[in-house]
């Protein structure tokens, strides 16, 4: 079973790995976007970090309402309402529940992505975080390693894609090409799930 305390490492390694990877995130955005992703990601998960600090909630669906609540408020463009609806949705659907099941948890994760499509408007094949997210759902029964290879696999899938949501969607063609920043970050996301799983706090 999962605790408070597991979701609270997922949101760290995430929070690291989005440090890490800052620059190839804006590279990537530069390419098709508005070159400001990696930067929004890394202050909006700053944020996160330390909001859990300070006011250390107590069950997995309050991490996740409270991460997807400072993303909102500090990630630019569409970014932030999109990972916040994410995360948001996924913690109301796991209540007030001290401990969930992976199986509860992929579930959870199933309304977040189903949030996101219906705010975005994007469908598998836009060439979106969806393209990311919606693999790595489908995986998570098999396991955590198995849902960050799909994420993985389903960011590096957006690079022959057309765009049709989103600032990338303005280039038309130019678009196809490029890896997505956000199944990019959505992937990072996903990879922290295991880490947080290995015990590692990403730091």
């Amino acid at each position: 079973m999962l605790d408070a305390d597991f979701f609270r490492r997922w949101m760290t390694a995430t929070a690291a790995s989005v440090d890490r990877e800052a620059e190839r995130l804006t590279a990537l955005d530069s390419a098709i976007g508005d070159a400001d992703h990696g930067s929004n990601m890394q202050r909006g998960f700053t944020a996160v970090l330390a909001s859990l600090e300070e006011e250390a909630p107590a069950t997995p669906g309050a991490v996740l309402v409270l991460a997807g609540r400072r993303l909102i408020s500090t990630v630019g463009g569409a970014a932030g309402p999109l990972y916040g609806t994410l995360l948001r949705k996924a913690g109301k659907a796991l209540g007030d529940a001290t401990e969930v099941s992976e199986k509860q948890l992929a579930e959870a994760l199933r309304a977040g992505v189903d949030g996101v499509m219906a705010l975005g408007g994007a469908a598998p094949g836009d060439k979106t975080m969806i393209d990311s997210l919606v693999p790595a759902v489908d995986a998570l029964g098999e396991g955590f390693a198995a849902a960050r290879s799909a994420a993985e696999q389903g960011a590096e899938a957006t690079i022959p894609l057309l765009a049709r949501k989103g600032r990338a969607s303005y280039l038309g063609e130019r678009s196809i090409g490029h890896q997505d920043p956000g199944a990019t970050s959505s992937a990072l996301l996903i990879a922290g799930l295991e880490e947080a799983a290995s015990g590692a706090s990403g730091e």
